[in-house]
């Protein structure tokens, strides 16, 4: 399975860094794993936050895959158990879809474009979470659903 994450934005923080540089490590024992940055937009005009996500989800949508699964995470989206979640990873994957995008938005969330093609909304709370540490909460739970799936210790 490839399983590739398109974010908006890049982290600055080393120890984040840190952290998904391990989980990236961890990752690749079960799948085809990559982490596209696209340049976020600076925030000069509170009216034009549109158009600054417009141009946002044209960066995206270069990365799209035709073929892929493309999962959004969205404040709106639907919520899963870590449980729920590795299901249905193990579901995309025995539907032959051999491709699952993952899309983080920037500070203004996404365009309506990018939304409109998600074949799953997904939210980890109702909580707003900067996108740098959302990603990190991803990468962790992808690879929790690898572990649980793979009938592994690490889930509980």
């Amino acid at each position: 399975m490839n399983i590739k994450i398109i974010a908006v934005g890049k982290i600055k923080e080393q120890y984040l860094k840190e952290a998904l540089k391990e989980y990236e490590k961890r990752l690749s024992a079960f799948c085809s794993f990559s982490v596209i940055e696209v340049q976020a937009e600076q925030i000069n005009d509170e009216s034009m936050v549109e158009k600054y996500k417009e141009i946002e989800a044209q960066r995206i949508m270069q990365h799209i895959k035709q073929d892929s699964y493309i999962i959004t995470l969205e404040i709106k989206g639907k919520m899963y158990s870590s449980e729920e979640f590795a299901k249905k990873i193990k579901d995309i994957s025995n539907s032959g879809i051999n491709d699952t995008t993952f899309v983080i938005g920037g500070a203004n969330g996404l365009a309506n474009n990018i939304s409109d093609i998600s074949s799953l909304k997904l939210s980890f709370s109702k909580m707003t979470f900067t996108h740098q540490m959302i990603r990190l909460i991803l990468e962790e739970q992808i690879y929790r659903a690898f572990k649980i799936n793979a009938n592994e210790p690490y889930h509980r």
